[in-house]
């Protein structure tokens, strides 16, 4: 792929000058988390393509300036109500935000004509429906239903969709999305106990230098997109080092626990931020003590607002709610299944849900395009029958 010669031993930080085929100096771009002293990535690079003109800055907030409603009630959004249009990067609707988390949903039916940074936090985006490509200088990102896809900050990207519409829910964090610190051994490695391995991670097929004739970059930051134009292809990397680069991980690989009685949601983290614990309900044995109930008990959180992006299969605890739907439970509103859900549970043996929760640290506020999808019901419908 590429090759780097040098003598003696590198100090802890250290760039390497390297040469292409003709002889030409490779340009190295650091993509850093944490600083040099965080994980970070070094693509190699045959042109420069921090030479950036800029275009313009259009102001685009992601999210509404002002809540669409501070009402304390639990809430039901069908985010399959929202027309398809688009492409990947300009078509995505933000529904709930925080100071650290946005979520929105994206249902784009073309690709996006130019390649995209978010600046602003990394995004973790959920496959509802369809499938394409996240190509990038680091190669190209196959993704399709079910599939996690994480896009760490700063990452240049552009999404290929195909044929047909998508459908996705996106997860943004200002302060980070990463595996949970418990799943981890004292160096790093998944835990053999983790809900998965390595080798349930998809990274990028490198590809070597490509040139999608393509020379806008847009950058979003502080809520505005920063349009920039390029002299050179920015997929001109002929190699990469590091630990920051998107994967995929489909949601069929992560491994349930199962117990006798009722597992709290965090036996369910898949991924976490300091604002949130992202977690997969897969299908699974449910508890199986000759006394327990199926079907999750009705509570009340104290710090915690709780998100489900329903996704397929049977909502034992819920009526009304089809895939696509997004339900929003604040701390301190006690909730639970809709009445007779819970009774009707008893004696079954197994679940065939499929959903993404969010528990987030933070109160969540709603955007006014929310509003327009709110199912004005759903809160009369935990006190009838």
């Amino acid at each position: 792929m590429f090759e780097r010669r040098f003598a003696g031993e590198l100090p802890p930080k250290h760039h390497l000058a390297s040469r292409d085929a003709d002889g030409r100096l490779r340009y190295e771009e650091c993509l850093t988390r944490a600083g040099f002293d965080g994980p970070y990535s070094i693509l190699y690079r045959i042109e420069r393509p921090h030479l950036m003109r800029p275009l313009g800055t259009t102001s685009k907030p992601l999210i509404a300036s002002q809540a669409a409603s501070h009402s304390l009630r639990r809430r039901h959004f069908r985010s399959q109500d929202l027309p398809s249009a688009g492409t990947a990067s300009n078509s995505r609707v933000a529904l709930l935000f925080n100071d650290d988390l946005v979520l929105s949903v994206s249902k784009p039916v073309a690709s996006d004509d130019g390649y995209f940074v978010n600046a602003e936090g990394d995004e973790l985006l959920f496959i509802l429906d369809g499938r394409g490509i996240i190509r990038s200088p680091f190669g190209d990102l196959h993704y399709a239903q079910g599939d996690y896809v994480m896009l760490p900050k700063g990452v240049l990207h552009r999404v290929v969709v195909d044929s047909g519409s998508a459908h996705w829910l996106s997860i943004e964090s200002r302060s980070g999305i990463g595996i949970p610190g418990r799943f981890r051994n004292p160096v790093g490695q998944l835990r053999m106990d983790a809900p998965y391995c390595h080798r349930d991670f998809r990274v990028p097929e490198f590809k070597g230098p490509q040139d999608e004739h393509i020379r806008e970059v847009t950058v979003r930051r502080d809520h505005a997109e920063h349009r920039f134009e390029i002299p050179h292809s920015p997929l001109d990397a002929v190699g990469w080092d590091g630990a920051v680069y998107p994967w995929a991980f489909h949601i069929s690989n992560f491994q349930p626990r199962v117990s006798s009685v009722h597992l709290p949601p965090t036996w369910h983290g898949t991924f976490e931020s300091p604002a949130a614990l992202i977690c997969s309900f897969v299908p699974r044995p449910l508890d199986f003590h000759p006394q327990a109930v199926a079907c999750p008990y009705p509570h009340s959180s104290v710090d915690i607002d709780e998100v489900i992006f329903y996704v397929a299969g049977s909502f034992s605890s819920r009526r009304g709610v089809d895939s696509g739907s997004l339900s929003l439970h604040p701390a301190g509103i006690p909730h639970g299944p809709h009445p007779g859900r819970y009774e009707a549970s008893i004696g079954a043996k197994y679940t065939e849900e499929l959903a993404v929760m969010l528990d987030c640290t933070a109160r969540l506020n709603t955007t006014s395009e929310a509003s327009t999808i709110e199912d004005a019901a759903y809160e009369d419908s935990f006190h009838a029958q």
